[in-house]
């Protein structure tokens, strides 16, 4: 019998102290969370602020568990995070084209994939929290 292979990815909504979420550019999907795929021998929060640190600049703080999204399709989970920053400035590193925190209202105005704008009204309403999202 073949193993399946999945993919396992990890992605914060980091929110600073004005309530302004993170958010990077990316060449192909435009503006989105932070986030990538966990590598081997780490954990899911360690690839989470890894990944925060090389689009972003910035160390952070995991807070909680926001919820789980799976593709089923493209075997592929994504692990959802709130995060808060703890150290650094805001610059684009080599997977961005660009980084900065932004008002609620106009990251969902910057946001055009659906579903990434649907991660952030997801990762806000924590009354949802944890949620699990299969498609």
């Amino acid at each position: 019998m073949a193993f399946p292979k999945h993919r396992l990815a990890a992605s914060v909504a980091v929110f600073n102290e004005h309530n302004e979420i993170l958010l990077v550019k990316n060449w192909k999907r435009g503006w989105e969370f932070p986030g990538g795929y966990v590598e081997n021998g780490e954990s899911i929060q360690e690839a989470a602020i890894r990944e925060v640190k090389e689009e972003a600049g910035i160390e952070i703080h995991i807070i909680k568990l926001c919820g789980v999204i799976q593709d089923i399709k493209n075997s592929r989970c994504t692990v959802l995070f709130l995060g808060t920053p703890i150290r650094g400035k805001v610059t684009c590193g080599d997977d961005a084209l660009d980084a900065g925190f932004f008002s609620i209202e106009d990251a969902l105005q910057m946001v055009k994939w659906k579903t990434y704008k649907e991660r952030i009204q997801k990762c806000l309403n924590e009354t949802e929290h944890p949620f699990f999202i299969e498609s």
